[in-house]
């Protein structure tokens, strides 16, 4: 089977293209390298040609106000050139509560993303993911300074990008859903308590702090981020996670 990753040179991307590649598929990476831009169409025809998936594992540069843009613009244009190109299934990658986060501009941008593939002319499937432990220290690092980091208490359900590309890469070569597939984690942290764990485990001596303004997960409601009773729960913990990063 051909399927395209769109963003087939990213962290998850690059992983779902490899895992896929090993099944026997002929799962190409479409992506600015190999002159595929996703904005403007250039190069995406010819990218879809003769494929019978198209996974799109692209991200909007900024988590701003700008990001509901580039997704209607990247999607529009991903499902005008997968119908012209007789594309039977579209999968994209969104976050598990996305709808339920009003308050920030990234996560209506998903939702909006979501929308547009639903009513697309295209049989689609959704995965979504909570939070990936690889972007722990990024998130530490919005709210720190030299001797505190800043967190709420919000609770997530993290999980390894390793195990939602082993998702991503099942549900593509599956018939398509026309629904979602969630994807969570083993264990539920605050947030403020993974901060703890992350920090310990890299020797960093800095304190963390319950703030529950700090960040863009100060405004997340409830525990709408940890796993829905369907989803799927993966094996790896992040404390084994951190340890095999050494």
């Amino acid at each position: 089977m051909k399927i395209a990753v769109l963003g087939g040179t990213g962290l998850i991307g690059s992983q779902v293209v490899r895992l896929l590649g090993e099944q026997g598929h002929d799962a190409e990476p479409l992506s600015p390298a190999n002159g595929v831009d996703l904005l403007t169409g250039a190069g995406l025809d010819e990218g879809l040609k003769g494929a019978e998936v198209v996974v799109n594992l692209t991200n909007s540069p900024t988590f701003d106000e700008k990001s509901p843009a580039f997704f209607q613009q990247t999607m529009d244009t991903m499902l005008a050139a997968a119908q012209r190109q007789g594309v039977g299934h579209a999968v994209i990658l969104s976050i598990v509560g996305v709808d339920q986060v009003p308050g920030l501009d990234y996560y209506k941008a998903k939702v909006l993303q979501e929308d547009v593939l639903k009513a697309g002319p295209i049989p689609w499937s959704i995965v979504r993911a909570t939070q990936f432990f690889e972007f722990v220290n990024a998130v530490l690092s919005w709210t720190s300074d030299a001797e505190t980091v800043r967190l709420p208490a919000t609770p997530v359900q993290p999980l390894a990008s390793a195990d939602i590309a082993r998702a991503v890469a099942q549900v593509s070569v599956g018939q398509p859903l026309l629904g979602v597939h969630n994807v969570a984690g083993p264990e539920v942290f605050t947030l403020d308590e993974l901060g703890r764990v992350a920090l310990q485990a890299q020797g960093d001596s800095r304190t963390v702090v319950i703030d529950p303004t700090a960040g863009m997960f100060g405004v997340v409601p409830g525990d709408v981020l940890t796993a829905p009773a369907d989803a799927e729960i993966t094996t790896t913990t992040f404390r084994d996670w951190l340890a095999a990063q050494k």
